[in-house]
Formats: structure tokens, C-alpha cells, sequence
């Protein structure tokens, strides 16, 4: 009787060493979750109301047990997906991964068209309008600060009430065809001014062709700002 005892207690002793050893699905779920309510906390001090939820987690999952605290991250931007992926880590002597769904919902205002916006129409202040929307509802990007739309043209018409996002802006033409600049030649600190004249329409930081009006020659030149385009020496 006592063999059968102490064969039994091993087994039992045996079976809760290799509970201890393995980290659980509650364990990792456990870590998600904290790492998921220390965003919203973050978000909210921002403005903003996250809310989130792990994805399911077979209970019979255990993996290799952890002497460190497990790492948790999104593995894509969350401000683009309402359905990020987690990674869960562990940096321990014997290390993994795994990857766990979530659900995680960024609400803010956002900024969308007032009325409805023509191609190539530039945006004023009356033409924006604030409203609390999901923001991480889209992949291209979320625009709140209204500076960044002040302006800007649009790529394409929209309806009222359309989110604004970085795909339906484009920068207005620092010069246009015919316009007349000033040619900056620079070498070093050296400077030399002169006037010409644009051939196309060009916005800042692109090359445009242009004219000096004094030898007649053109040039490809470098537009640093409206009215302005420059060339090395």
C-alpha cells in the first residue's frame, strides 16, 4: 500500500512541476490585457477612448515557462487596423513567440469635410468640421490637426461628412507655368540671385524647369519655396 501511495504521490509531484514549468493561455491572456489597458490609458490622457478586447485563447495551449515578465506588442500600427495583432514574447533562457488577435477601438475627433469638397479645391478652415469618429477605422491615416489641412488642394471631390486623410491632400504648386522666380546659385555660402522663369508648374521640393530671363538659357532647378527655386554652382 505504501509503494502504491508514493507511486501515486510522484505522479501528482510530477504533474505540478510541469504546471510550474509552462506558461498558460490565462497567463499570456493576463499579459495581453495589461498591455491593452496601459494603451487606453495612455490614449486617454491624449483624448482619446480605447476600447479593446484579446482574442480567444485555447486553455490547453502551454508553452515553456518564463523567468521574465512576458513582452507584449503590436506587431502593426494600431492606428490603421481596428483588428491589430498582438506579439507576445518571452526573453527568458528557453524563448518564444506567439501572436494573439485583438480588437481595439480608437475613438477621437476626427476631421472631416463640412460640405462636399471639389477636385483641386483649396481647403479653408470653414470647409473642416470636428466630429468623434473611429480612427483607426481606416488604413490611410488620420488627420486632427487642422494646420495640416489649411491649404492643402484636393486630389479628388468627397461628400460631407468623408474622413480626412492624408491619400485626398496634395501640397498646392509653389510656382506655376509662366511665373517669374528668383534663381538662387549657391555654392557653399556663396549666393548668386538672378530672375527666370518657371516653364511648368512645380510644388516645393520638386525639380522644375526654368528660364534665366538675362541669358535666356534654361535650367532644372530645385523649389525651395513659393516664387523661389535654386541651383548648384
Amino acid at each position: 500500500m505504501r509503494t502504491t501511495i508514493f507511486v501515486v504521490t510522484l505522479l501528482l509531484s510530477a504533474a505540478g512541476l510541469a504546471r510550474a514549468e509552462s506558461t498558460t493561455a490565462e497567463q499570456i491572456k493576463h499579459a495581453a490585457d495589461s498591455f491593452l489597458e496601459t494603451f487606453a490609458e495612455q490614449q486617454a490622457k491624449k483624448g482619446f477612448d480605447v476600447t479593446h478586447k484579446t482574442g480567444r485563447l485555447d486553455s490547453r495551449l502551454a508553452l515553456a515557462t518564463c523567468e521574465q515578465p512576458l513582452a507584449v506588442s503590436f506587431s502593426g500600427d494600431p492606428w490603421q487596423s481596428t483588428h491589430p495583432t498582438l506579439q507576445v514574447a518571452c526573453q527568458g533562457e528557453r524563448p518564444w513567440r506567439m501572436f494573439l488577435n485583438a480588437s481595439v477601438s480608437i475613438r477621437g475627433e476626427g476631421l472631416v469635410a463640412a460640405r462636399p469638397l471639389a477636385r483641386g479645391e483649396r481647403i479653408m478652415a470653414s470647409m473642416i468640421a470636428a466630429e468623434p469618429v473611429v480612427l483607426n477605422a481606416t488604413r490611410k491615416g488620420v488627420i486632427t490637426d487642422i494646420d495640416q489641412l489649411v491649404g492643402m488642394e484636393m486630389r479628388r471631390g468627397v461628400n460631407a461628412g468623408t474622413m480626412m486623410t492624408p491619400d485626398l491632400l496634395s501640397a498646392p504648386a509653389a510656382v506655376t507655368r509662366g511665373d517669374h522666380v528668383i534663381i538662387t546659385a549657391r555654392k557653399g555660402s556663396f549666393t548668386v540671385n538672378s530672375r527666370g522663369k518657371a516653364m511648368a508648374d512645380a510644388g516645393v521640393g520638386d525639380q522644375v524647369v526654368v528660364e534665366n530671363l538675362s541669358s535666356s538659357r534654361t535650367v532644372k532647378a530645385l523649389v525651395t519655396a513659393p516664387g523661389q527655386v535654386e541651383i548648384p554652382m
